[in-house]
């Protein structure tokens, strides 16, 4: 089966990224007879100048018709462009993988933690209102299916894992909300082949900062989950080094969690490993959907490629303390893909 993919290169340092990567997607394609059908359209602020909407119909009709959407880092259409995407095509799982690599210093060690978010509804559901000149309100959003679906994915990836999920929520505040979550996680996993431990938000704040490796699988709600993961990320070493999916029964989006960056956009020193390692993602995902064993070769050996270059330290750009340049960077991981 060929897997058609919707290519968004995005704004600010996303589309040298993109453009630089390809050459990496291109061997993979090559080495491991990958059937992938990649057609590049415009999204984000670019577009939104160029159409006068972030999102346009003619992307919108490619998307349709594609199974996966990767996309660059988009800037200030941001919101319309990824949480719409999310909405629309009902993504619900934010898989948001937090790993240390060698030669980026963090206080922590060998740093390894999933965080499994819910994606769809929370405050950003987006039901905000004024109810007075002064005074506004947002409702905030749980439903038992969306609860009882994002924690069966984590326990998905626990099995695969360490058998360890905590849930985090804050049910001694928000009783009815988050106590609905809270209720799911425990009539889910109970009894499971996980071990299963509760932690309030603030908790687990800290407790991320004191000893990252009590966590392995985190799951929790869409707030929630969007500061734990930036947290997780920035404690493995940089959030400009961190994946994403967005997984969905219809569709799946990956892309690197950091923004556009505008200061450095067009200078050749941005970092491609973000978005490589959603790369990455993608192809495990194709596997898991496929059962394709190729594609599941070219994840790892990806993977691994990105491993041995930051292991060699030779080519790293200067958000980890190199002084390579974006190009050095993708031939050192292109030169190391078996």
């Amino acid at each position: 089966m060929e897997y058609r993919i919707a290519l968004l290169p995005g704004d600010g340092i996303g589309p040298e990224i993109v453009a630089n990567s390809k050459k990496i997607l291109s061997k993979l394609i090559e080495s491991y007879a990958l059937n992938l059908q990649i057609t590049e359209v415009e999204a984000g602020d670019s577009a939104l100048a160029k159409y006068g909407d972030p999102l346009p119909k003619q992307t919108l009709d490619i998307i349709n018709k594609s199974h996966i959407i990767l996309k660059g880092p988009v800037g200030e259409s941001a919101m319309d462009v990824v949480v719409k995407l999310r909405q629309m095509y009902d993504m619900y799982a934010n898989i948001r993988p937090a790993k240390s690599l060698p030669n980026v210093p963090n206080k922590y060690g060998n740093v390894d933690i999933l965080i499994v978010r819910e994606n769809t509804e929370d405050l950003y559901k987006g039901f905000e209102f004024m109810l007075s000149d002064d005074t506004s309100i947002g409702i905030k959003v749980i439903t038992k299916k969306a609860s009882e679906r994002i924690v069966r994915v984590a326990l998905k990836y626990a099995l695969e894992r360490n058998k360890k999920i905590t849930c985090v929520h804050k049910a001694n505040v928000m009783r009815i909300t988050d106590g609905l979550f809270s209720r799911v996680c425990r009539e889910i996993l109970k009894g499971s082949e996980v071990k299963f431990e509760e932690m309030y938000v603030d908790a687990a704040a800290a407790n991320l900062v004191r000893d990252p490796s009590r966590f392995d699988v985190i799951v929790t709600t869409n707030v929630y989950g969007d500061i734990l993961s930036d947290e997780a990320a920035q404690i493995a070493g940089s959030l400009g080094l961190a994946p994403s999916a967005n997984i969905g029964d219809s569709k799946a989006l990956f892309e690197p969690v950091h923004g556009a960056a505008f200061d450095i956009a067009g200078k050749n020193i941005a970092n491609p490993t973000a978005f490589l390692l959603s790369v990455s993602m993608m192809l495990d995902y194709i596997y898991s959907l496929s059962k394709e064993i190729k594609y599941k070769n070219a994840s790892n050996a990806l993977q691994n490629a990105i491993y041995e270059a930051y292991k060699e330290g030779k080519a790293l750009t200067p958000d980890i303390g190199g002084s390579a340049k974006l190009t050095d960077f993708i031939d050192a991981i292109y030169s190391k893909i078996a």
